[in-house]
């Protein structure tokens, strides 16, 4: 083969599997909220003792990371979309204790919708951004793997300590990180450094998974209505 066509013809191939592996993620992705809500639901009307505690959180850490590490070890198996699947049903059950806190608010309905769309919206500008953007963000990554970690352990810290001040600045700079997450993941397809769709869409799916918990928490904080 001519070299100029082969290099043509290598360029297309590649992007055409970029291409495939980020249609197989937003599917995935998409389908991955099905067992959220249906988690969720299941928490609310069973009303399950899923509590924000100490050892509710440890226990929570323990059994999330087990699934992300079954995840990633099966994720090149028929098995990785159902155990990815199964853990964003458990991910909707822990959504229980935030719901039906915000719910307990005359306008808890209109928050949780307006969190939805916020995170859609927010999703929507990041993912268009990384595609459609010539930049290289990968450079971003050092820096928000450390303020995930910064935000985790002042989350942690604020269970003992309870101060809304702090769940407040916690709330904020978890929003921002991981919504700059989803441009850095999404990104990461686009320019080949994620090959496989089931990791593609754990990673976003978390990122979506703390952007709506974090709006959700602020919009509370700021517009919850008792009366």
């Amino acid at each position: 083969m001519i070299p100029s066509l082969q290099k043509t013809y290598d360029v297309s191939a590649i992007q055409a599997t970029r291409h495939r592996v980020l249609r197989n993620t937003y599917w995935l992705l998409a389908l991955s909220m099905i067992p959220t809500v249906f988690g969720a639901y299941i928490g609310l009307q069973m009303a399950l003792p899923i509590f924000a505690s100490g050892m509710g959180v440890i226990l929570f850490l323990a059994i999330a990371f087990g699934f992300i590490f079954a995840i990633e070890k099966t994720k090149n198996s028929a098995a990785g979309v159902p155990i990815l699947l199964a853990f964003t049903f458990f991910m909707g059950l822990w959504l229980t204790p935030l719901l039906r806190f915000t719910l307990g608010f005359s306008n808890g309905g209109t928050l949780i919708m307006t969190a939805f769309a916020g995170t859609a919206a927010v999703f929507a500008t990041m993912a268009t951004i990384a595609t459609v953007s010539k930049r290289d963000f990968s450079g971003m990554g050092s820096w928000l793997f450390a303020g995930a970690i910064v935000v985790i352990l002042a989350g942690l810290a604020n269970i003992f300590l309870h101060l809304p001040a702090l769940m407040l600045v916690v709330s904020v700079l978890a929003m921002v990180i991981f919504s700059a997450f989803i441009l850095f993941d999404v990104n990461r397809i686009v320019n080949g450094g994620e090959t496989n769709y089931i990791s593609a869409t754990l990673a976003i799916y978390l990122d979506i998974y703390n952007v709506f918990t974090s709006m959700l928490q602020l919009l509370g904080i700021g517009f919850g209505n008792r009366d």
